[in-house]
């Protein structure tokens, strides 16, 4: 209880200070944990064992990112992953490498420090650019595509660091071929169980209609993923990954993004935390000028490279300052890749140690190095694409909240219209349905803030909101109007008490049952005799009429004697209204 009080004391001070200073909520956790570290306060004492439980929010970050990111899509990146990711890594670690041997290391030595070092930060990079709202500009989406074939390569990096400690003659055979056996069935199982088996536990989850249950599975789904395929010789990592890829397409992404959502935020803060307790101070105080060296060598080769990556890939050079700025510092990976390097007599303590304090400083830095960035090139005023969105066509043009037999209309003259939608639809059985139709729906609660903002409704033009449960639409636009306040919302109504607390929150009215009665008033009229452009003429009459009243009556709807008074009146005026124009009609036939 007394480290947790003082992690959550130091997350309080400092993460606002740092916020205020404009240097980023990252710079705040590792100062903070720079501040409580064995280094300089030393508050907390089991360091190694936060590490661990840190470890969460970069397995959950990685889950998220697996979500977001379906097959379909991936395939549509190809070129930024595959392309610029390989180019990123090979050239930096190259480069990196070609230092160390210049500096008098031996070649194993350089090769495990330029691969380590060639990766950057997927945690700090992520959650910077989500800050800054700059994860869709043109240096953010090639950083997430960066950062992504990153994470990917790091599998195999850490399968490699060993091989250059083994000895040729000491085995006869290849060494690593049942290990590399063993993570080819790990993945394999991981991909057509999980195909089989997720949707399956959380259409059970989602029928119990208990939040805590479908939370509880979706954690289970992730860690449970990956302690498997740690098991198998892969990276936790990797493991939740490749559980969000194969949700990315399911009717329960953005619920599940939201639950996951809050222990995300936590324990990415407690894992920037534990990196900064991580750094040895005191041997920043002792050797300065080594430290320095290693950290400005690191950040100006991984700058120079990215930001010839960014006008490679023909990106403005503001924008390939701050691809730049964001994926220059080193790496989480690099703190294991190191440890392991160690274990198997590649790098000696100290320096590892001293590669662990340029690493930390080279992630404190990183907020430091967008502001600057930021300021020395002017953005330019063009707007258009560099390269093709990698995300077009997943963010809708409108959301369709409740897909019951109102949204599906709705839904049937966007579709006919070539305009992109997405529906969210509480009831599982509906999401089910729907989804055979070939419809894009997903299943949630749209009155959570966590899952509006995993649907991106602060992309879309329009939000139509078009449940049966008038409290639930209430809610939705409430909390919409309160997120999103610039956002253009259409909401279905039930009746007139309905649209008047709707009305109130600045929504555009449709009355469910109202054009529908109009148009069978029609029908009934005309064949009562009146002609059907007479027909017409009067519907549309009563419907201006009652739409002004409407309107006049939100004024004062909550006071019942004032409605009923109005009410009459209004009758009054309708009677008077029709009367006259039957007078005209008659005056005009008898002419």
């Amino acid at each position: 209880m007394q480290y947790a009080l003082i992690l959550l004391l130091a997350a309080v001070i400092a993460v606002p200070l740092a916020k205020r200073s404009r240097l980023g909520a990252v710079l705040g956790y590792l100062g903070a944990g720079a501040l409580i570290g064995p280094s300089l306060l030393n508050l907390v004492g089991n360091a190694e064992e936060i590490a661990h439980i840190s470890e969460l929010g970069v397995i959950l970050m990685l889950f998220v990112i697996g979500l977001e990111l379906s097959p379909q899509r991936l395939w549509v990146m190809r070129r930024q992953v595959f392309g610029f990711g390989s180019i990123q890594m090979l050239t930096s670690a190259l480069a990196i490498g070609a230092v160390c041997m210049a500096l008098g290391l031996g070649w194993k030595v350089a090769l495990v420090i330029g691969l380590a070092l060639a990766l950057s930060s997927t945690a700090i990079g992520l959650q910077i650019l989500t800050e800054r709202k700059e994860l869709q500009s043109p240096h953010g989406r090639l950083a997430f595509a960066i950062l992504l074939f990153q994470d990917v390569a790091a599998i195999p990096i850490l399968a490699l660091v060993p091989l250059p400690a083994i000895a040729p003659a000491s085995t006869g055979t290849t060494p690593d071929f049942l290990g590399f056996l063993r993570v080819v069935l790990t993945i394999a199982v991981v991909v057509i169980g999980g195909r089989l088996l997720m949707r399956p536990l959380f259409r059970v989850a989602a029928r119990t209609q208990i939040p805590e249950v479908f939370t509880a599975s979706t954690l289970l789904v992730v860690l449970g993923t990956a302690w498997f395929v740690q098991m198998g010789g892969i990276s936790m990592s990797l493991g939740a990954f490749l559980a969000g890829v194969l949700l990315a397409d399911s009717e329960y992404r953005h619920e599940i993004e939201a639950r996951v959502d809050p222990f995300k935020g936590l324990l990415l803060g407690l894992f920037f935390i534990s990196v900064g307790m991580s750094a040895n101070i005191r041997l920043a105080a002792g050797e300065p000028l080594l430290i320095a060296s290693i950290l400005l060598g690191l950040l100006a080769i991984k700058c120079l490279i990215l930001l010839a990556i960014g006008r490679l890939a023909r990106i403005r050079v503001d924008s390939s300052l701050m691809l730049a700025g964001v994926l220059a510092q080193g790496g989480e990976f690099a703190f294991v890749i190191f440890s392991l390097a160690m274990q198997n007599n590649l790098l000696d303590r100290h320096l590892r140690d001293v590669l662990i304090v340029a690493i930390t400083l080279s992630m404190a830095l990183t907020p430091v190095l967008m502001a600057l960035f930021s300021r020395l090139v002017p953005k330019a005023t063009s707007t258009a694409p560099v390269y093709d969105p990698i995300d077009e066509e997943d963010i809708p043009r409108v959301i369709i909240v409740g897909f019951g037999r109102f949204g599906q209309i709705i839904a049937r003259v966007l579709r006919a219209n070539k305009i992109r939608f997405t529906a969210i639809e509480s009831s599982i059985e509906q999401v089910e349905a729907s989804r055979r139709f070939g419809n894009k729906i997903y299943y949630g609660d749209p009155t959570r803030s966590e899952l509006l903002r995993a649907a991106h409704v602060d992309k879309v033009e329009l939000l139509v909101v078009a449940t049966d449960d008038p409290e639930a639409n209430i809610r939705t636009v409430r909390l919409v109007r309160r997120m999103y306040p610039d956002l253009k919302v259409y909401a279905r109504a039930r009746n007139r008490q309905h649209a008047y607390r709707l009305m109130d929150l600045g929504a555009h009215v449709v009355r469910e049952t109202f054009h529908s009665s109009l148009v069978l008033a029609e029908q009934a009229l005309t064949d009562l005799g009146l002609g059907a452009e007479l027909a017409a003429q009067r519907v549309a009459r009563f419907r201006q009429f009652d739409e002004r009243l409407l309107a006049e009556q939100q004024l004062f709807y909550d006071d019942e004697a004032a409605i009923m008074q109005n009410a009459r009146e209004a009758q009054r005026d309708l009677d008077r209204l029709f009367e006259a124009d039957i007078a005209a009609e008659k005056s005009v036939g008898g002419q």
